[in-house]
């Protein structure tokens, strides 16, 4: 990855990230609220339950009196107790769980929509399988922060505390001992935390990279299996696989280590000291047999909590690392350029002026160097040179996917950092080389979700770039399905609906980024005849591979190292006999 994009891997102090997820809990209080008074209430049930059997067997068992009433009174509550306790905590847990999916929704949405607002350069350099981990996996770890960690934390710290208070109504001493236990535990907790978020954030990273890898591979599969390079991209694969399970080696090895048994020997350290101090006390005074049970019941009871809790250690810090992570892609700062300025201008015309324009991607090389031409309403400007001239860089900065850094563009007099987005985005239609297509259906794909186009709409535009030919042949026609960047389609169909889709908005700028250069014979003509149809009327830019399709062009641009080093007309260029005419005969020869 880009060097300034390395702090994208590094997770924010766990501290803040707590306390920003528990800002997504804000909304949610009233539900809140009531799922902790349930689960009090339910603590509340579960903890009286043990001193209903003290008294049954200090009050009545020992002594050997049987009053019927009174037990059956103190039997009805222990049931009623344990029935209420099972429905509070049905009910909060549902509440809680329930918030918990709703916040998860709210922090997906909020990730995916920062996504979508970060300029193209971050997208050129930061890969896009960790882009999907960030906004799966890591989110989903987050979901199990909130469904199995939170509510457990919540529910047995309660608990805890309730067994505190019934363990100072049986025997304060005692209860003062078990206090020591508290920081022993909570020591034990921090020594995970120092470790295992170590080995979580190592899994993460490597996650990630498994993600780009697996990525990227399927995406180049036809590459890898032509040039044969199916042994090195499972080496290499491998060796980030064994990374992610090593990382995860370590980790096992450390729950296994510091989790439950840690907690099992403590609890039976101290059950050893509280039967000891029964058995010497009984010695010189009477030990009241209930009191022992529910003191032991209780020490017990504390401890499954602890080890609940000490069991969700691990889930909460891999919780904590992927929020880390998604709350710093979450405030990376690195949006898409935007208007400058106040003011809603229009295009109208399409006039465009560039103004000594120099770019940078890395802001070392230049990639263009005081670029200047001027288009005029409804003339064609077709760009040429070869690979790396510059020639998308122009479109690129035209169509504001980066900013400008030197120089000016004007679209009908008006510098083009005042135009707002909206405005760029209906009146200039983009075509690029390779069209990409969602999945879903034909008319999806022309009306490009935008719910204003008619179906009227979408049929006229397919009708203009004569797209209604093979549509209407298909099965469905406009319904028929489209696959994942439509793969089922020619390089011709595809180009083809990607025309209809940029003339449905009726734009008033036309850029075609080497449209015509991956086309078949068998939709060659149809896409003639629509750039034809497109062009007129409307200012048009086109990127050219294909030297005899712009030809007719009013004006054309040869760019070389980033710089515009010839223009004219086709006629005029050829008798330069420069550099234009040395690609055109080139052309021809093949």
């Amino acid at each position: 990855m880009i060097e300034r994009h390395r702090h994208l891997m590094t997770p924010l102090n766990q501290k803040e990230t707590f306390k920003r997820l528990m800002g997504y809990a804000k909304t949610h209080w009233k539900k809140l609220v009531i799922a902790l008074l349930l689960l009090l209430g339910a603590t509340a049930s579960e903890l009286i339950g043990p001193i209903l059997i003290q008294i049954f067997i200090d009050d009545y068992l020992t002594p050997r009196e049987f009053p019927q009433n009174e037990l059956v009174m103190l039997g009805l509550l222990y049931i009623v107790l344990h029935v209420g306790a099972a429905g509070m905590n049905y009910v909060q847990m549902l509440l809680f769980q329930k918030v918990s999916l709703e916040i998860i929704q709210s922090l997906r949405i909020d990730i995916f929509a920062k996504v979508q607002s970060l300029g193209l350069s971050f997208f050129d350099q930061f890969p896009a399988g960790g882009l999907i981990s960030r906004i799966t996996n890591d989110t989903e770890q987050v979901k199990e922060l909130y469904i199995s960690v939170l509510g457990t934390f919540i529910q047995n710290i309660v608990f805890l505390l309730g067994i505190f208070v019934a363990m100072f109504y049986l025997n304060p001493q005692l209860a003062l001992f078990c206090l020591v236990l508290i920081p022993l535990i909570i020591g034990l907790m921090l020594l995970y935390k120092r470790f295992s978020s170590r080995y979580y954030a190592r899994m993460s990273e490597k996650l990630s990279e498994l993600n780009a890898r697996l990525n990227e591979s399927i995406q180049g599969m036809a590459v890898i299996q032509i040039f044969r390079q199916e042994r090195r991209m499972l080496r290499e694969f491998k060796a980030v696989n064994e990374d992610h399970h090593q990382a995860w080696l370590k980790s096992i090895k450390l729950d296994g280590l510091l989790l439950r048994p840690a907690v099992d020997f403590i609890s039976i350290a101290a059950l050893i000291f509280i039967l000891s101090y029964f058995g010497i006390t009984s010695f010189d005074q009477l030990v009241e047999l209930g009191v022992l049970y529910a003191f032991v019941n209780y020490l017990d009871r504390f401890f499954e909590p602890v080890n609940q809790i000490m069991q969700r250690l691990s889930v909460f810090q891999q919780a904590m690392i992927s929020a880390g992570r998604v709350f710093r892609l979450m405030d990376h700062d690195e949006p898409s350029p935007g208007q400058k300025g106040t003011g809603s201008p229009v295009i109208n015309q399409g006039n465009i002026i560039f103004e000594n324009v120099s770019f940078s991607y890395d802001g070392h090389e230049d990639v263009l160097k005081n670029v200047s031409f001027t288009i005029h309403e409804g003339e064609t400007l077709a760009i040429v040179g070869h690979t790396g001239s510059g020639k998308s860089s122009i479109i690129n900065l035209l169509l504001r996917f980066y900013p400008l850094e030197r120089g000016e563009i004007y679209i009908d007099g008006v510098a083009l950092s005042r135009y707002n987005n909206k405005e760029l985005r209906e009146k200039i239609g983009l075509v690029l080389q390779d069209p990409f297509l969602f999945a879903g259906d034909v008319s999806s794909n022309i009306r490009l979700y935008d719910q204003r186009l008619t179906d009227a709409d979408v049929q006229k535009a397919a009708e203009f770039v004569r797209a209604d030919r093979f549509i209407e042949n298909l099965t469905g026609g406009y319904a028929h399905p489209v696959g994942e960047r439509g793969t089922t389609f020619s390089g011709g169909q595809r180009q083809l609906i990607a025309f209809a889709r940029t003339m449905a908005k009726a734009p008033k700028i036309l850029v075609l980024d080497e449209a015509t250069a991956s086309i078949d014979t068998e939709t060659e003509e149809d896409i003639q005849h629509a750039l034809e149809n497109m062009r007129k009327d409307r200012t048009t830019i086109a990127i050219a591979h294909r030297l005899s399709t712009i030809k007719h062009a009013d004006k054309i641009l040869v760019m070389h190292q980033g710089e515009i080093v010839e223009q004219g007309t086709h006629e005029t260029l050829i008798a330069e006999q420069g550099l234009y005419e040395k690609m055109y005969r080139l052309q021809k020869a093949y």
